[in-house]
């Protein structure tokens, strides 16, 4: 499952309940979906080549925060995929929800498909959270191989941690989780729009391999944080030389900003916005307050990073609508006492996208992070 020249070291894919196989023969064309708490997002990627992708199409869409069923789901996707071109022959779908897990724990050296069966069985014990009610996926944090047959023996090796004679060796792994009941909403959602769901996953994954993929080189030689600020929550993902390091979830995001910015909807949140984008002065001191608490969050991310490891955090990735305005990446800047840098994940694709798409283009990206490693992921397998 894995392509021969990269580093597949955090993929914690989920089991497709009535979904087709993950096995199944990979398109040369997917649609990747974000499935945020605010908006729907989606990219068209083909592929050109093994290491070349060409962007097609792109949409969003407004969501409410819950979808009461699959069919109010389906609705939304299948207007979505009209606005992406009306034809999807395979899907990758990208989930960002508050009650997903996705934690690296220190386990001795155990098979995959042995720690998976325990965390399902046994998920209290091993993650000290009660699992019975989620879907469970594990991978090893650090997987390295040139060859498909060795990868499972290579990523433990490469994940194992130096220790004297006669001590267990510790392997690192990533375990991902999403409530069952959400699986089952999003695989019988795809179904009803007869949506081929090839692949599953969490969103801060997602976003981890988009920038693998647009940035290689910072990716494997430096140590790098992303910071995506999501509706309901921001995450941190801290990587190093190529290894996800650490992952958090933060209880903030553009939800909460908003509150600030309109005093609990006493201002229109449009109006609000509006403000922020042309640097107002009383809204600008609002946000810096507010995302105040954000910043002490990702400089104690950064703190425990540096204690554990001699390198640190010179520049911080960020990515969200959020990050769309100037006055909230140099409040973070100015709070964290770091460059604070929208990204690209589309920085190393090639775009033939319609006039009217491409001109949205600039104002979408910085958002469209999760969609694209979806993407990517389907289509590096």
């Amino acid at each position: 499952m894995h392509s021969p020249s990269k580093k597949h070291h955090r993929k914690a894919r989920f089991p497709l309940q009535g979904g087709s196989s993950i096995m199944a023969k990979r398109a040369d064309s997917v649609v990747g979906i974000d499935l945020g708490k605010h908006m729907l997002k989606g990219v068209a990627l083909r592929r050109k080549s093994d290491s070349r992708f060409v962007l097609t199409s792109l949409a969003s869409r407004p969501v409410p925060e819950e979808f009461a069923s699959a069919d109010d789901l389906a609705g939304e996707l299948k207007q979505l995929i009209h606005e992406l071109g009306g034809s999807a022959k395979a899907c990758a779908f990208a989930v960002s929800d508050p009650s997903a897990i996705l934690r690296i724990i220190e386990q001795p050296d155990t098979p995959v498909e042995l720690l998976r069966t325990a965390l399902r069985l046994n998920g209290l014990a091993v993650l000290n959270q009660e699992c019975r009610d989620f879907v469970l996926d594990v991978a090893p944090v650090a997987a390295q191989g040139n060859d498909e047959s060795t990868n499972e023996k290579e990523s433990a090796a490469g994940a194992k941690v130096a220790v004297q004679s006669g001590v267990v060796t510790k392997t690192k792994y990533l375990v991902g989780g999403m409530l069952r009941s959400q699986v089952k909403q999003i695989v019988a959602a795809a179904n009803k729009i007869r949506l081929s769901a090839d692949i599953l996953q969490l969103a801060a994954v997602c976003s981890f391999n988009a920038f693998e993929f647009a940035y290689p080189e910072i990716f494997a030689k430096d140590a790098f944080l992303l910071l995506d600020m999501g509706h309901l929550q921001s995450t941190v993902l801290i990587g190093s030389k190529g290894e996800l390091v650490l992952v958090r979830s933060i209880d903030y995001g553009g939800k909460a900003l908003m509150h600030a910015l309109t005093a609990e909807d006493a201002l229109d949140a449009d109006a609000a916005w509006l403000m922020i984008q042309q640097g107002d002065e009383g809204m600008t001191d609002i946000c810096r307050g507010s995302l105040a608490r954000l910043g002490m969050e990702v400089r104690n991310s950064i703190g425990f990073f540096e204690g554990q490891r001699e390198e640190g955090i010179n520049r911080i990735f960020v990515s969200g609508g959020l990050a769309r305005a100037e006055t909230v990446l140099q409040a973070l800047s100015d709070e964290l006492s770091l460059p604070c840098e929208i990204w690209d994940p589309l920085e190393t694709c090639e775009v033939a996208l319609p006039a009217a798409k491409r001109q949205t283009l600039p104002n979408e990206f910085v958002s469209l992070n999760v969609a694209c490693g979806a993407a990517f992921e389907y289509l590096k397998t």
